[in-house]
């Protein structure tokens, strides 16, 4: 992250000692959060690939990647309405770089990657004229690290945590030397990364069962890798994964960007009513001898123009009316992706909105279907869109608790791996707007709905929290999934297309029957007891034919238990099952 400009002298003490007289360069963190925004979308199959489930519900590498690119787009945006780097300062875009991967972290691998960019920009942007360079690198590498533990109620080695830990202590080791500079630690911690990363086996026992290394430290490895490049120019060596060996291929981008030639007063963007409505951004894949056409359409289309980026790559904004035409510039000049527009009249009313008086109580639940949101919808919940492959980023659970206008609010995230994004994002919002907020961590969508169905909002608050704790945590819970790729479970190996049964988030039956594998789960979860089984279809169940067969078994051989049978439209799950 500190200035890769390796034709301009770096600044010295007498000495000889390094120093980062303004903190750390911008330009610098653009070029990082760019290099390694590209190095984790090419790297995001293979560290999906690496969750050792049987089900693909494997998405560290995705998770990562959103994140990142969620922290390079802050850092963009931040620059451009700001009119350029010089204008924006680095302060802003480092503090953009946290918000953005704050708000952007997905799942629980993207949460702890957003905890510790924010650190590392913490320290970084506390850097002065009187701090050595490198030093300032390896502790900012050491706090990372530090809140990487931090945001993990028990850390667990052999995850990305341990390859963390390790790169932070052979940083702190390189700059004992003191000749040492900020290449030299980040080499080090890199390569110390790698090392750590191919030990991950030794220390979980089902990395080693599925023969591949942990998929969060790979994840972590590439970003550091990509750091090293971004600084050095320098494509580090490949790493093993699993049985072959895989080269992620990390671009080395030209220091310079390029920007629009708008007034750098404007490029904040004119919010008077005279203005344009719209605010368009977007990513734009298009050669450099077609962008300044684009810039010349863009002008004539409305302000604040601001197109940066380098061949092959540029991000561009734009205040417009007219928002197709804009879009309609950008696939005349190359391919526009990842394109956000924002309507500033609703913009402010938002605003406004966050700012009014709150009062009352809310529920904000994860819904992973369109059946289950309505469930959740009619018990009178605010829904957020989630389930495998689609879970919740940390700022659309901001956006809903700040949204609803309550002053207390209680979250279901309804899925183990969105718990801590639901408290990153209640914590902020308790700190951003003084809302009361607890998370209930239900780990399954049966639980959510079994919270739910005894919330009642005339009680008070703290009693309200713990019966709808306290019913979830008693609600067992089940499900049906369809095997994707061979694996080991805990009830023995698997081949794509076995029926896997669930019990309380462990694969715990093996077999080819969907309704026998269904009512096994059943009856194991009744094993315990329970007066009230309640099955949720899924999407693969549309008639719900399996889920009333499933109910049909129950009554005959547990007549004294009732049955509920739903419509969840649920992906990958042709069942969820509850027992309370």
């Amino acid at each position: 992250m500190p200035d890769p400009r390796h034709d301009q002298p770096t600044p010295t003490m007498p000495d000889g000692v390094e120093v980062l007289p303004r903190g750390v360069s911008l330009e610098g963190v653009l070029r990082f959060t760019e290099v390694a925004a590209r190095a984790l979308e090419a790297a995001r199959e293979e560290v999906d690939a690496l969750n050792v489930y049987p089900v693909p519900d494997g998405d560290t590498g995705t998770n990562m990647y959103l994140t990142i690119a969620a922290a390079r787009d802050a850092v963009e945006t931040a620059v451009a309405q700001a009119g350029g780097p010089a204008q924006c300062g680095v302060g802003p875009g480092l503090e953009a770089l946290g918000r953005g991967a704050l708000l952007g972290a997905r799942g629980n691998s993207g949460v702890i990657l957003s905890e510790m960019l924010r650190a590392l920009a913490r320290r970084l942007a506390e850097a002065g004229p009187e701090d050595r360079a490198a030093a300032v690198m390896a502790e900012g590498m050491r706090l990372a690290a530090d809140a990487a533990y931090a945001a993990v109620g028990t850390p667990v080695e052999g995850t990305m945590l341990t390859v963390a830990r390790a790169a932070a202590k052979a940083a702190g080791e390189a700059v004992v030397d003191p000749s040492a500079r900020t290449r030299d630690v980040l080499t080090a911690a890199a390569a110390a990364a790698r090392e750590a990363l191919a030990a991950t086996p030794q220390q979980l026992q089902v990395l080693a069962d599925a023969g591949v290394v942990d998929a969060g430290g790979r994840g972590f490895s590439v970003v550091l890798d990509a750091a090293e490049t971004a600084l050095t120019g320098r494509v580090p060596p490949q790493v093993r994964t699993r049985l072959g060996s895989h080269q992620i291929p990390v671009p080395v981008l030209p220091a310079g960007t390029t920007g629009a030639g708008a007034d750098p007063e404007q490029t904040g963007g004119d919010l008077s009513e005279d203005g344009p409505s719209y605010e368009v951004m977007y990513l734009l894949d298009a050669p450099a001898d077609r962008v300044p056409a684009l810039r010349e359409t863009l002008a004539g289309l409305g302000d604040s123009l601001v197109v940066v980026g380098d061949d092959p790559l540029w991000n561009v904004h734009v205040h417009v009316d007219d928002v197709g035409a804009a879009i309609e510039a950008g696939i005349e000049a190359g391919r526009p992706h990842r394109i956000r527009v924002t309507h500033f009249a609703e913009q402010v009313a938002e605003q406004r909105a966050a700012a009014a008086p709150r009062s009352g109580r809310a529920v904000v639940t994860v819904a992973a279907g369109p059946g289950l949101a309505a469930l959740f919808t009619e018990a009178g919940a605010v829904v957020v869109e989630g389930g495998p492959g689609r879970r919740p980023s940390t700022g659309e659970l901001l956006e809903a608790i700040t949204g609803c206008g309550a002053q207390e609010v209680v979250v279901l995230p309804n899925d183990p791996d969105s718990v801590r994004v639901a408290q990153v994002a209640a914590h902020t919002a308790q700190q951003d707007l003084g809302v009361r907020v607890v998370v209930v961590p239900t780990s399954a969508q049966v639980q959510g709905l079994a919270a739910l169905a005894v919330h009642e909002p005339g009680r008070a608050f703290d009693a309200d929290v713990v019966e709808m704790t306290a019913t979830a945590r008693h609600a067992r819970h089940g499900a049906v999934t369809i095997a994707a790729r061979t694996a080991m479970t805990m009830a023995g190996p698997c081949e794509p297309g076995d029926v896997l049964g669930v019990v309380e988030g462990d694969f715990a039956v093996v077999g080819s029957d969907l309704d026998e594998v269904a009512a096994q789960v059943a009856d194991r979860l009744l094993g315990g007891g329970g007066e009230l089984v309640t099955v949720v279809s899924g999407a693969e169940d549309p008639d719900g034919a399996l889920a009333h067969r499933l109910a049909a078994w129950v009554e005959e051989h547990r007549p004294h238990v009732d049955v509920m049978v739903y419509d969840g439209g649920q992906e990958r799950y042709p069942l969820l099952l509850a027992v309370e």
